[in-house]
């Protein structure tokens, strides 16, 4: 179904929310996308660019051909305004007309061989872009070449799997604390799993975590998009201000 929106109507919109943004500093930049997980990294060329940035840049795209890669000379213009930017694209199925050396460099997929054959620098922030499995790939191929794996940043382009707990049949673990040092704050008690943790601070922006607020009371940082229903609670950026206990 498609919407239509007329002048003079009234739109809802929130202000932009997440993680996966630019980080300042001098440290190397690795901007990695696949198809149109170009869109948001694109963004921090372009700001990199109009900041005339001297941080080591790489462009790093794969798409099937010139024809369906996105903001291919838009790309190319903003990587050759800066003193120190790279640039490799790999084509899965490059067209007759596609020229190897100007229009890509590589035939095949942007995969992890490749990135570890382009000597890439370990002290950079990495921004990744595009489907899960690409993702994931990528990533454990930054991790090898000495990539912290802080500095990699990741944002799906599309939908995430879709989640179906008490629906799906799966083997699930059994309730423990999470890996890592404890945090400092309150405690919170889940009642039905009969734990126990202090908290730490986690950030969202869906209702998949919501649940009952069975006792105690709670802020939020960052607000969400949506308030909860009353008597439930956003678990992942709320903050308790004291005790509380949650049923799960």
């Amino acid at each position: 179904m498609h919407t239509q929106v007329h002048a003079g109507e009234v739109l809802e919109a929130a202000a932009p929310r997440g993680t996966f943004i630019l980080q300042p500093g001098d440290r190397p930049v690795l901007l990695i996308s696949a198809g149109v997980g170009a869109t948001p990294v694109l963004a921090m060329l372009h700001a990199l660019a109009a900041a005339g940035s001297s941080r080591d840049i790489w462009w790093l795209h794969g798409a099937r051909s010139r024809a369906q890669e996105p903001f291919a000379a838009e790309s190319r213009a903003l990587v050759e305004t800066l003193p120190s930017g790279h640039r490799h694209i790999c084509y899965s199925r490059p067209s007759p007309g596609d020229i190897r050396g100007r229009d890509y460099q590589t035939a095949g997929r942007l995969s992890a061989s490749v990135l570890t054959a382009l000597d890439l620098p370990a002290a950079a922030d990495a921004y990744l872009c595009g489907p899960a499995a690409f993702m994931a790939e990528v990533s454990a191929a930054l991790a090898g070449v000495g990539v912290y794996g802080t500095r990699i940043h990741t944002e799906i382009f599309g939908a995430a799997a879709p989640q179906t707990p008490g629906i799906a049949a799966a083997t699930a673990a059994p309730p423990h604390p999470p890996a890592g040092q404890p945090g400092d704050g309150p405690e919170v008690a889940f009642a039905r799993s009969g734990l126990t943790v202090r908290w730490s601070c986690r950030t969202g922006v869906c209702h998949t975590c919501e649940t009952a607020l069975m006792a105690g009371t709670i802020s939020y940082a960052p607000d969400p998009v949506d308030d909860p229903a009353e008597g439930s609670a956003l678990i992942c950026c709320s903050q308790p201000l004291a005790e509380v206990v949650l049923d799960l």
